[in-house]
């Protein structure tokens, strides 16, 4: 007999996980709708040109990215994100009325390492606007990361930065344009390898040993304040001191400071980012993982147009689907069964069927136990997820018209007509 198998880093959702997975997308759309960002569905396939090109993510996708040509020899490839997708939308339609906001949940696919919370087949929920110049749109998205979270039950902290001013740091400090986005690339790394690890990387990429000591000692002021860097190295008025300073100004005054943290060497790995990149975590600190993350990318758009001079300002947030599910495993899943079940005893079946008809024209999620068993061990399967309310309908509720409507809850039953226990069912939940 054949093996079956997944694919590596692909699996199969269903019961308890699959649930708490919808009910977080769910929160998250519902939150996405509230801050008026609009629903989105882009291809899964895309030009392999448009998702290889040097403004969509670097030579560091290109190994990760699933590539495929076909029956016309097109050369295709599967989206690794949403951003890129959400930028071609906004560059094919320039009719747009901007700002132009939205939101897209849906698979990506990164044919990279597999490991706790990264997969190769994945959700990526994110949420993008293009049009917005100034940082309340990131102000705004920080808003959305908080509610999110709280409406989860997650406590996270906000790590952020700005591209534009860590590359300023770094110009002064003797580190030239085209070496720093792979110094930021290394300095991104340093909670995972250390300060040893960070320095024998920018070495074996041919850093001077002058420059690298110089980053090294920048690492050593983690906890100074954009103010106190700037004046360091003299750069008080600069562009990135001052959209740094923007930003911040906007957090004390809206109440985010207990979440966001200014974090002068985060830079996230793709290249695409133009200034405010912010990276969420675990409160606590037990989860290492990133539990989303994005940034503002202003270039990627008027590129794909052909005007490297027009900036389209954009900026956006992906929830990491994958990692919030394995911090929730850790917490154990948990998801309260809201049907109401109908437990057909002898032989009635069509009444059973007819009484749930009602109940689901109500809007009343119901299942029907067919499994035949013994009472006792339908209600204890019932009781076990949760299940509140309970329809026993036997031949002589049939013959009558009723249904026995059993309140786990309150340890009652009723007679009554299903359409009754339909309107009884809904007063509860509507006074839970």
């Amino acid at each position: 007999m054949r093996r079956m198998q997944n694919v590596k880093g692909t699996f199969d959702y269903w019961g308890t996980e699959q649930a708490v997975r919808k009910k977080v997308q769910d929160t998250l759309a519902r939150l996405f709708v509230l801050y008026d960002y609009g629903a989105m569905e882009t291809p899964v396939l895309n030009e392999q040109s448009l998702l290889a090109s040097k403004y969509a993510g670097g030579d560091e996708i290109l190994k990760e990215m699933y590539q495929l040509r076909d029956q016309g020899n097109r050369s295709l490839a599967l989206r690794y994100d949403l951003t890129i997708p959400f930028a071609k939308v906004t560059a094919m339609y320039p009719g747009l009325e901007l700002p132009f906001k939205r939101y897209e949940i849906g698979k990506v696919f990164r044919d990279g390492p597999v490991k706790r919370g990264r997969l190769r087949e994945f959700i990526q929920c994110d949420a993008d606007a293009v049009g917005i110049a100034g940082p309340e749109a990131e102000a705004e998205l920080m808003q959305l990361a908080v509610d999110a979270f709280r409406a989860l039950d997650i406590g996270i902290v906000i790590r952020w930065n700005n591209r534009r001013f860590l590359g300023e740091l770094l110009s002064r400090i003797g580190v030239t344009e085209d070496m720093q986005l792979s110094v930021m690339l290394t300095l991104d790394k340093w909670a995972k390898i250390g300060a040893a690890g960070v320095e024998n990387e920018l070495l074996e990429k041919g850093i001077p040993t002058a420059v690298s000591a110089a980053v090294m000692e920048l690492l050593q002021r983690e906890t100074a304040s954009c103010s106190d860097l700037a004046a360091m190295y003299g750069m008080p008025d600069s562009p990135g001191t001052r959209e740094v300073r923007a930003l911040q100004s906007l957090i004390d005054q809206t109440g985010l400071g207990p979440w966001c943290v200014f974090d002068p060497f985060l830079s996230r790995g793709l290249s695409f980012y133009t200034g405010t990149v912010y990276e969420i975590f675990d409160s606590t600190g037990t989860f290492s993982s990133s539990l989303g993350g994005g940034g503002r990318y202003d270039s990627i758009i008027g590129k794909l147009v052909g005007r490297d001079d027009i900036l389209y300002p954009a900026v956006g947030l992906s929830f990491g689907i994958e990692s919030i599910m394995e911090l929730l495993k850790e917490r154990g899943l948990a998801v309260t069964e809201d049907a109401v079940v109908v437990v057909p005893i002898g032989n009635a079946a069509e009444a059973s069927l007819l009484a749930a008809a009602k109940l689901r024209q109500a809007g009343i999620r119901t299942r029907i136990d067919w499994s035949g068993r013994k009472l006792k061990k339908s209600l204890a399967a019932a009781s076990a997820k949760g299940t509140r309310f309970v329809l026993l309908i036997g031949e002589e509720e049939a013959a009558a018209g009723i249904v026995r409507l059993k309140d786990m809850a309150q340890a009652t039953e009723r007679d009554m007509s299903a359409a009754e226990a339909a309107a009884l069912i809904q007063a509860a939940r509507q006074s839970e």
